[in-house]
């Protein structure tokens, strides 16, 4: 798959509407934890190690083929997921969403990393005063990385060029979601203040990164 369907974009879009939520939400049935910080020494992972030799293409290139993706790394917050779970959308058209706060989830509907178009991850920032995969997603910045280990045994890295924060009530679908030239990555939580009443935050976290190489253990 090139390319998240026009249907999957216009059921997250519709249900934007008709929820003043995005259909990308990683909802939270209680208050925040406070972040805690990652370790460095145990849960960064260098991304020059173990040594590994290029396996190409490059974006300039093209895209690589569809290969589902297997784990992440963010070294620079202390991300190292176990095996990432599918995740498709429920019945009302939103996204279906890990079931723990370590899990995070591939959107099947959208592109394998490393192919043309937005790759799709989403985890919590926290759940049940647990602190979430994405915790630390806020405190990412341009230029660091984002390692996807793929079935196909290519590890695409991506560099991460922006992380912005949006209302739920005004999330740009069409940017998260819509198509690219390129092979780009979207790494999804949510944030801002937590509403008591509506049990859910009131922004998401949005990571947005460009495929810079792939390799080959």
């Amino acid at each position: 798959m090139s390319r998240i369907s026009k249907q999957a974009v216009a059921a997250i879009g519709a249900a934007t509407a008709a929820v003043a939520t995005i259909a990308i939400i990683v909802a939270l049935p209680s208050p925040a934890a406070e972040p805690v910080a990652a370790p460095q020494t145990s849960t960064a992972v260098s991304a020059t190690t173990p040594a590994t030799t290029p396996a190409g293409p490059t974006p300039a290139e093209g895209a690589l083929a569809a290969s589902k993706p297997v784990s992440l790394e963010v070294p620079s917050i202390g991300v190292r997921t176990g095996k990432l779970m599918d995740l498709g959308l429920n019945p009302d058209d939103s996204l279906e969403v890990p079931p723990d706060a370590v899990t995070a989830g591939w959107f099947t509907q959208a592109p394998t990393p490393g192919e043309v178009g937005p790759s799709i991850i989403a985890g919590h920032v926290d759940y049940h005063r647990v602190p979430g995969v994405f915790v630390r997603l806020r405190d990412l910045k341009a230029g660091a990385e984002a390692i996807v280990h793929r079935t196909d045994g290519t590890t695409a890295i991506f560099t991460i060029y922006r992380v912005d924060h949006y209302p739920k009530s005004s999330f740009p679908t069409d940017k998260v979601y819509g198509d690219t030239t390129e092979p780009e990555l979207r790494l999804i939580t949510c944030g801002g203040e937590f509403d008591q009443a509506a049990r859910q935050y009131t922004d998401n976290v949005v990571a947005y990164g460009k495929l810079a190489r792939a390799l080959k253990g």
